[in-house]
């Protein structure tokens, strides 16, 4: 994603928004505190919409790529 960078000497290596140290688990905790994203807009100057956009769709990427086992089914 070209909004979203991973790099081992910002933040640890967790993803960030391009540019800046703000980390999309925390764009992402905002949202789940039903902060809208023009109160992140307003708390974070310079952000824009399609950077936090871009949060949403690299939490979705990474979900869509996770598989599920149920391990008492597998292990019975």
């Amino acid at each position: 994603m070209e909004l979203i960078e991973i790099n081992p000497k910002i933040m640890l290596g967790k993803p960030v928004i391009k540019g800046t140290r703000i980390t999309v688990e925390h764009i992402i905790s905002l949202l789940s505190q039903d902060i809208s994203i023009d109160q992140i807009l307003i708390e974070y100057k310079g952000l824009e919409k399609k950077q936090i956009l871009a949060c949403l769709q690299y939490a979705e990427n990474i979900l869509e790529k996770t598989t599920t086992f149920d391990l008492d089914e597998i292990a019975s």
